[in-house]
């Protein structure tokens, strides 16, 4: 089935595009073994896509804070069950993955995008990969690596370091062949970044809209939420939606989130502020 191209074209003058969070996994810090069964993980997504999800973002390899790489094969075999009804739903479909053979398992069952918390640093054939295909690439910020993200994170400047850090990775995308309309950007709250950082991230998100490019942000449900409210990952839809409200109005044009329904209010209601076209919310 063909996807909803126009979800991924000209996002920055139309409204946000909410990116419904699929994960099977066994040990996400949010939704860990819920869908990591077929029929649980089935079930999710028609709900995702039944609550007006824009894109589907499928990943099979945990990002939290300490969280040990799965090989490629196994993260192959966690996705596969759910692929093509995500991709038969006719809704875009992301793959979250590091791993290029993960990425063009996806690719080759009808994803279009990659989103890599890498930016094509882990796995050399990444870029190449997603030149080869011309799909969407969600480049993301992060100090190390899941492991090793939150040792002792440390900036100059948070912000002028993570434009700098994207500054890099864009024009190696590019030299790899990756097309300038097919990159979206995402800061990375919450990896390798205290607190105190997650914070002055959003405080400042207006200043990343000088790279020209699409922003993401995902903060659904983290953990700088939950210290800030003193609330447990299930009891921080309130403290997400603030922080969407206020990326939203900051210049983010997509979000990542667990509690599609609710999060696309939040969007709504934000892109009429904004007098941003509603054609694209569901």
């Amino acid at each position: 089935m063909e996807y909803r191209s126009d979800t991924l074209q000209n996002p920055q003058n139309s409204a946000t595009r909410v990116m419904g969070i699929l994960n099977i996994t066994p040990d996400s810090f949010y939704d860990g073994g819920l869908y990591h069964a077929e029929n649980a993980a089935l079930q999710h997504l028609q709900e995702l896509v039944d609550q007006g999800a824009d894109i589907i973002d499928i990943g099979g390899e945990s990002s939290r804070p300490g969280a040990n790489l799965v090989p490629a094969d196994e993260e192959k075999k966690r996705i596969a069950s759910v692929l093509p009804a995500a991709v038969a739903s006719g809704i875009p479909v992301s793959i979250d993955t590091i791993h290029a053979a993960t990425a063009r398992f996806a690719l080759e069952a009808g994803a279009c995008i990659i989103n890599d918390i890498s930016s094509f640093r882990h796995d050399p054939a990444m870029a190449a990969l997603a030149a080869e295909h011309e799909c969407l690439c969600i480049l993301m910020h992060m100090q190390g690596t899941p492991k090793t993200m939150q040792a002792a994170p440390c900036y100059k400047d948070i912000i002028s370091d993570i434009i700098d850090f994207f500054k890099e990775r864009i024009d190696f995308a590019l030299k790899e062949g990756v097309a300038e309309e097919n990159i979206w950007l995402d800061p990375g709250f919450g990896f390798g970044k205290t607190v105190a950082h997650n914070l002055e991230l959003l405080r400042r998100f207006e200043e990343f809209q000088v790279l020209g490019f699409p922003l993401v942000l995902g903060t659904s449900n983290k953990s700088t939420i939950g210290t800030v409210l003193n609330l447990p990952p299930d009891e921080r839809l309130e403290g997400t939606a603030a922080t969407v409200a206020i990326g939203i109005m900051k210049g983010v044009h997509c979000i990542r989130v667990h509690d599609v329904r609710a999060m696309s209010r939040v969007a709504k209601m934000c892109d009429a502020v904004l007098g941003r076209d509603a054609g694209q919310t569901p």
